[in-house]
């Protein structure tokens, strides 16, 4: 990947444990935005975004409406609204049906996602107990983004991201202590010849 220009993180039952040990890692000069989508409980919202900004240096913020993507920001999805990343770098909430019993869908942001950025995306899919994401990352492939999963074998709950080690060409396979590192090395990385 010659640039990454946005870092999707998606994940389920077990993710919010790797989050905690990942976020501490992820350099404060990051170069592109970083969008977390976790199934949780309505009404769990700033909760989420108050436990996750104490352990960054990064500014963590909820969703908002029609709000520009940034680097140096992770933006968490709102529970019970899916999460769509417009063609003009903007995010869109929508309260359509639920997708994998889920909503917010994984799959859904990782789609839209890719649909925008192409191969400079890139998708990291951590612990969950269904297969939301694993289309998702099908379609971040089909766009040459990169897809990236959690080792199964770390996972608190290894179906998902297992399901799409069986059913995509995956990228990267990584422990949650290797996470934060390789998201640095993407926002580091400089195409030869500069």
């Amino acid at each position: 990947m010659e640039r990454c220009e946005a870092f999707i993180i998606g994940g389920s039952a077990g993710s919010l444990d790797v989050l905690l040990k990942v976020l501490p890692v992820i350099d404060a000069a990051i170069e592109f935005p970083i969008v977390i989508v976790i199934h949780r409980k309505h009404g769990t919202d700033s909760l989420l975004a108050g436990l996750l900004s104490g352990r960054t240096e990064l500014k963590v913020k909820e969703v908002d409406e029609k709000e520009k993507l940034k680097a140096g920001f992770i933006y968490i999805a709102p529970s019970d609204y899916h999460l769509l990343i417009e063609r003009d770098h903007t995010f869109s909430l929508d309260y359509s049906e639920k997708i994998n019993y889920s909503r917010p869908s994984i799959d859904v942001t990782f789609q839209t996602a890719a649909e925008v950025y192409k191969d400079k995306l890139a998708c990291l899919l951590l612990s969950g107990s269904n297969s939301d994401g694993v289309n998702g990352l099908k379609n971040v492939k089909e766009w040459g983004g990169m897809a990236v999963i959690q080792d199964p074998k770390t996972a608190q709950v290894a179906y998902m991201p297992a399901q799409a080690q069986l059913n995509v060409q995956i990228d990267s396979v990584l422990k949650p202590e290797d996470m934060g590192e390789f998201i640095n090395l993407l926002s580091n990385h400089k195409p030869p010849n500069e």
